[in-house]
């Protein structure tokens, strides 16, 4: 089966999303295919690529309507090491409107230590929005990095702040 690109138009700009079996490998705040295959890692880019309709886009748009658990429960394929599958698991668990510091992060990981692997995790993030790394501050609220612009996670966490 081939993978599936689509890309949405939101009040950020163009997100586009990239799924496999009906799972998201990687998305993010650009119409560049090329960025968001560059967000896996290279024996994960999926050898067949086509355009079409992807089932997670509903969730998207939910999302962007004010349904911010829209997202919660679709389904990613993430591949990296335990403590990346563990992080990647725990950041779907931040809720929104309450973001975490990396250091409360590295803590939640069992690693309070950790704070640059902590970072890490989030910085290798593909499946932005659905995994929801953007939930993720430096100590005293900086934003921190943010693959996709630090504007644009300034407007999810207001809007997850709002609701």
């Amino acid at each position: 089966m081939s993978a599936v690109l689509q890309t949405l138009d939101t009040p950020d700009g163009a997100f586009t999303i990239l799924e496999e079996d009906g799972r998201v490998l990687a998305s993010g705040w650009t119409s560049d295919a090329d960025a968001i295959l560059g967000r896996l890692r290279a024996d994960r880019v999926p050898a067949d690529v086509t355009t079409g309709r992807v089932r997670s886009a509903d969730a998207v748009a939910a999302y962007y309507e004010g349904d911010l658990a829209a997202i919660d429960d679709v389904p990613v394929s993430q591949h990296g090491t335990a403590m990346q599958l563990t992080g990647w698991s725990a950041l779907r668990g931040i809720p929104a409107g309450k973001p975490l510091t990396y250091a409360e992060f590295a803590a939640h990981l069992g690693s309070p230590t950790a704070v640059r692997a902590a970072a890490s995790i989030c910085a290798r993030n593909a499946p932005a929005l659905f995994v929801p790394c953007h939930r993720v501050l430096r100590t005293g609220g900086a934003l921190g990095g943010f693959a996709w612009g630090l504007d644009v996670k300034v407007r999810l966490l207001e809007r997850e702040a709002a609701i």
